[in-house]
């Protein structure tokens, strides 16, 4: 199998357009940025408008993304918004998956989907654990990783590599 197969064959598991047909449909005035890598298709949209977005592709039947597999961030600190949360989805009824992103400032707060998934309770406390992501609206937003009192965010590109000296 060449390496272009491969992608062919990899591309089948990913949404490739159906559900944001239905988003654009549905949030006419929203704007949806759009980048597509190798079969895989991530969908951008703002903060404010990110659970109506994900509640939308949970609760579609079109869409039907009744599985959050996935709630992390990336800092890029060079960026007007230094930091993209990155939410992975799936839908078991037509086994596809979904990224969703949206770009966030200096002080990253965005909505917690807690309430359209519970599992996402756990996956925000570790991203604010290791980022300092702010999630509104969290039950219970505190360390899971890190030691209560341990101070900074570690997976932030501006937290020091070399260990602390004691001296």
């Amino acid at each position: 199998m060449n390496e272009f197969d491969q992608d062919a064959r990899f591309a089948k598991m990913w949404d490739q357009g159906e559900s944001l047909a239905l988003l654009r449909t549905a949030f006419d005035q929203l704007e949806i940025q759009v980048v597509e890598f190798r079969g895989e298709q991530t969908l951008i949209v703002a903060p404010e408008a990110l659970l109506d977005v994900l509640a939308f592709l949970r609760d579609d039947g079109g869409c039907d993304f009744d599985f959050l597999t996935d709630v992390t961030a990336l800092h890029w600190p060079g960026r007007e918004k230094p930091f993209e949360m990155v939410y992975q989805l799936y839908s078991f009824s037509r086994n596809k998956r979904l990224r969703l992103k949206c770009a966030v400032g200096v002080d990253p707060v965005v909505p917690s989907v807690s309430p359209l998934w519970p599992t996402a309770n756990w996956l925000e406390r570790e991203c604010y654990d290791m980022f300092g992501v702010q999630f509104e609206g969290h039950p219970n937003l505190r360390r899971i990783l890190m030691p209560a009192d341990y101070e900074g965010w570690p997976l932030r590109k501006e937290f020091p590599l070399k260990s602390f000296s004691s001296d």
